[in-house]
Parts: structure tokens; sequence; C-alpha cells
């Protein structure tokens, strides 16, 4: 029988083919190469670990040895998709300046801009009081005020201009008990059109005249009420108390009959002035002198006959 020689063979060159062959994956050698004597992986398919160099002022990228990789120092300009860091060019380097305060401006006034309320100063110092639009509480508690005042100043007479005047019954009312009691005369000098329970505010005063294309139109006023049937049934009760006074004052200085001025404000009639003085609501008209018109014709003014 013959023997084989089992000597062992020398494996020094063998074991590093045999411990390439048979080491894992993860123990193979990763050392970083320069990207320009990298391996190129010839078979597609056959990854082979390409190990990339890190170029300084350039953030790594994922993956890459070093990332993520810290700000940047003081000075030096961050990589593209880094946010600067104080001190860098383009970071704030101080928050924006608080805005101070706002230089004085000069305000301009008009100087004519309250022209009504010193128009109405002048026509109180020569006590002429003015009464135009709607005549609702207020305004009837402001010109009560006015003619007060003027009552207690001096003894003088008080003119009282109405101008498209129109009121509400309350207010009309309310008016017509301060006019009564006033110690000074009022003369009211009536314009434009004065309408419905307006008339009440003319009758009161001992005075009376028109203009001469004033209007006076004779009307019930219109009123809405509300609520339950026990506040409205008061409320009309107290609208008819005050419709009586009004009608009552009416016929107490045109000489006519109650029921004759309520048929009147039913039917609504409208006077002129040269009506409202046959009427009785009225006793003149007014009328101012003015130097003769060329020719020797006597101007527009009392004893003028073209006036009518």
């Amino acid at each position: 029988m013959t023997s084989r020689n089992t000597t062992p063979r020398d494996t020094r060159n063998a074991m590093p083919q045999a411990a390439r062959s048979t080491a894992p994956p993860s123990a193979r050698s990763t050392v970083p190469q320069d990207p320009a004597r990298a391996p190129v992986n010839p078979v597609p398919g056959n990854l082979v670990p390409v190990a990339r160099a890190h170029i300084p002022r350039i953030p790594p990228r994922p993956g890459d040895p070093g990332w993520p990789s810290p700000p940047p120092g003081p000075g030096v300009p961050p990589g593209p998709g880094v946010p600067p860091a104080p001190g860098v060019p383009g970071f704030p380097s101080a928050p924006p300046p608080v805005p101070g305060p706002l230089p004085p401006t000069r305000v301009w006034l008009d100087p004519g801009a309250d022209w009504a309320g010193a128009l109405y100063e002048r026509l109180l110092a020569r006590r002429i009081v003015l009464a135009s639009g709607m005549l609702d509480d207020e305004a009837a508690a402001r010109l009560s005020a006015q003619l007060l005042t003027l009552d207690a100043e001096r003894d003088q007479p008080i003119r009282l201009e109405l101008q498209n005047l129109r009121a509400e019954l309350s207010a009309t009312v309310t008016l017509m008990g301060i006019l009564d009691v006033l110690r000074v005369p009022v003369r009211a000098c009536v314009s434009g059109e004065i309408n419905g329970p307006a008339l009440g505010v003319l009758a009161s005063c001992p005075r009376r005249s028109g203009y001469p294309n004033a209007t006076f139109v004779l009307a019930e006023p219109r009123m809405q009420f509300g609520g339950t049937v026990a506040a409205v049934t008061a409320r009309e009760q107290q609208v008819t108390r005050m419709l009586d006074t009004l009608y009552f004052r009416l016929a107490e200085v045109t000489g006519r009959e109650v029921d004759e001025i309520r048929e009147d404000a039913r039917r609504g009639r409208t006077l002129t002035t040269g009506q409202a003085i046959g009427y009785g609501l009225i006793q003149d008209q007014e009328t101012a002198g003015r130097p003769p018109l060329p020719g020797g014709l006597p101007g527009p003014g009392r004893g003028d006959p073209r006036r009518h």
C-alpha cells in the first residue's frame, strides 16, 4: 500500500486569498481613497464602495464623513443650503433700528369752518332766533334755551325766524308752553313752507307775519304706535289731547271754529301769504323799502302795488 505524503503545504500564499474570499463584507477595507484614483465599477450590479474625499469649505453630503458638519466659523461664508452664522456676510449683525418719534405736524385751521356757529352768535346778539328744518324734541329743547336766555337778558322784543319748518306734535306743544311764559314779546316771521303742527309755534307768538313767497299748510300729523292694546290706547289718548291743544290755539288766533280748523287739517288745506292773512294765521306781510327804480317807479316794498 503506497502511502501518500500528507505533509501540509505552504499556505502562506493561499491564506490571504481564502481570507479575502471568506471575510464578511463589513470587514472589507474602506480606506478613503483619492476620487481620481478610485476604482471604477465596470460591471453594473457589482457594487464596489467608493470613498469620496472631503473638500474644504464645502459641506459634506449625507453619507460622507463628518456629516452633519458644524456651521462655518466667523467670517467664513457658508456653503449652499447652509444658513449663515453670526459674523458671516448675509447674517443681520444687529436688529433693525426702532423708529423714532414722528416730526411735529402743523395743522392749518380753516377760519371759515365754524361759520355757522359764529353766524348764530351774531344773530342771537341781535335777539334773532332761527328755527328751520325738522323740529324734534332735541331741537325744541335747544330753541327753548335760546328763547329763555334772551328773555332773561333784556326787556326787548325777540324775532323768531321760521324757515321751512316742520315739527313733531310733542315738540310743538313743548315750545308752545315756553312761548306762553316769556315776558318779552316775540314776533314770528315765516319763510318757505310751514307745515302741520309747526303752525302751533306760529300761533303762539303775539306778532305774526310772512314773507311774500311763504306757504302755510294745515295738515294732521302722521304717527305710528306699537305695543300692547293698553299702551296703544293710552298713547292715542295722549295724542288726541295734544291735537286738541293745537287746534284750540289755531281757532283762538284765527277766530274760527275748532271743527273748521280740524276739517281743514284733514283736507290738507294750503294757503299763500295773502290767504293766510285773510284766514287769520298771520297779521301782515314782511316788506322792505328799496330805492326807487330808474324812471321814478317805486321799488318793491310797502306801498308797491306789484307786491300783490
